[in-house]
């Protein structure tokens, strides 16, 4: 890990802070070309171009009639799956529905003497939702993507996801997708935002990716509305030294194996708690299995922070908009009002960034690339669209049409003037 020391007033002007500020426009420029390449030739061929991309990335020779996994073949996954797996994905399904629920929202009316006024809120008809594979498997994203579209009442959910597993597609079958397609990638994205001879296009993708998947949904974006810029995990840690460091360690290399671009870092005010979770970290990664992904991951990316307080620390990481913040301290609920920017919020040293992924209920797909600036997790607000309800009788048009003729007469406008105008002279 690199140490940083940011103990100073000029501490923003950091190099490594401003290289993690700005990981995704870094990522972005290596990539970008090659993505809206992938856009292009998926928009011109439709199922060839998947199929050759399905190949050239992921080793897998598919046709247009094997891209879709079956009802039948996702039911079959879900009885053989170990059994203590399935009840783990049943009561995950419930928790995860339980708090996505209390996000639903309502339509509204207000009556204004002789106008009505309002809010239709009504659900999306079909929603294409990305789920990771090839690396590792992620049954845990099948259900945090899918259940709030569920709740939301969305008619038709699409998945894509590459080489999907006994436990993604057991997943899919208890979240009630109703249709899966094994293709990812920035191909799979591009198949759901045009249609392709098989995929049927989408009105939204949700969902998390590698940077491929995260450019797509972002070239996509006017085309297909998306749910945010969802790329490498990361994860950051404010600590103090009451902090377990190998509990600390852990944590980091949490996200640091899921992807080689995933970024893990520490800010600390404890020199002596940085130098343990740095030994730490060696120690750990020899004992992992994805030990060269997370290897790499934290050497590009992970750092350690040296700050002058806990309060120094919420500052910057405010600066640095992670996707995951745990605040592991002796009060961490000091804490809470001082951070502004981040994806989920982990309180306390048992609230480890694991339970949020997999069981607890907040949804784990979280903005990435310090986006958690201005983007929410995601949620059942995220499946929903609204519409403005008018009506006006009479008495209400008479009380405000001059009011209207006015303001369109100072913004030039005559037609607008025009329309209210031939109804005040009837």
């Amino acid at each position: 890990m690199k140490v940083e020391d940011l103990r100073n007033s000029a501490w923003m002007l950091n190099d490594r802070l401003r290289y993690l500020a700005k990981r995704g426009d870094i990522l972005s420029e290596e990539y970008e070309g090659r993505v809206r390449e992938i856009i292009k030739r998926v928009k011109e061929r439709g199922d060839r171009a998947v199929i050759d991309y399905t190949l050239e990335f992921d080793g897998v020779e598919l046709t247009p009639e094997s891209m879709e996994i079956t009802y039948e073949e996702m039911e079959s996954a879900y009885e053989e799956i170990d059994d203590d797996v399935r009840e783990a994905l049943e009561i995950a399904e419930d928790r995860i529905r339980t708090f996505h629920e209390k996000q639903l929202e309502n339509s509204f009316f207000k009556e204004e003497e002789g106008a009505l006024l309002g809010q239709k809120v009504v659900p999306l008809e079909r929603v294409g939702i990305y789920v990771p594979g090839g690396k590792a498997a992620y049954p845990s994203t099948v259900l945090m993507n899918a259940i709030p579209a569920v709740v939301a009442g969305v008619k038709e959910i699409i998945m894509v996801s590459p080489k999907p597993n006994i436990y993604t597609l057991a997943a899919a079958y208890i979240a009630g997708i109703d249709r899966v397609f094994q293709i990812g990638g920035a191909q799979a994205v591009a198949a759901l935002a045009f249609g392709t001879q098989t995929v049927p296009k989408v009105d939204k993708i949700v969902g998390p990716g590698n940077i491929y998947v995260a450019l797509a949904k972002k070239l996509l974006f006017g085309v297909v509305d998306i749910d945010m810029i969802a790329g490498p995990s990361e994860i950051l840690v404010i600590a103090d030294d009451t902090a377990n460091p190998t509990w600390v360690a852990a944590d980091l290399l949490s996200q640091a194996e899921h992807d080689e671009l995933a970024a893990a870092i520490l800010i600390t005010p404890s020199e002596k708690l940085a130098r343990k979770v740095s030994d730490e970290i060696r120690r750990l990664l020899s004992v992992l299995h994805r030990r060269d992904i997370a290897k790499t991951s934290v050497e590009r990316f992970g750092t350690i922070f040296l700050v002058e307080d806990t309060y120094h620390a919420c500052e910057v990481a405010n600066h640095i908009a992670p996707e995951h913040l745990e605040v592991i301290t002796q009060d961490p609920f000091e804490l809470l009002p001082y951070i502004k920017h981040a994806g989920a919020i982990f309180l306390g040293k048992y609230a480890t960034e694991p339970l949020g992924d997999y069981i607890l209920g907040p949804n784990h797909t979280l903005p990435t690339g310090g986006t958690a600036r201005f983007f929410s997790p995601l949620g059942v607000y995220d499946f929903v669209k609204r519409s403005s309800v008018i009506y006006v009788s009479r008495e209400a048009f008479d009380r405000l049409a001059d009011l209207a003729y006015f303001l369109a007469n100072a913004e030039g406008l005559e037609a607008h003037g025009l329309a209210v105008k031939v109804r005040l002279e009837e």
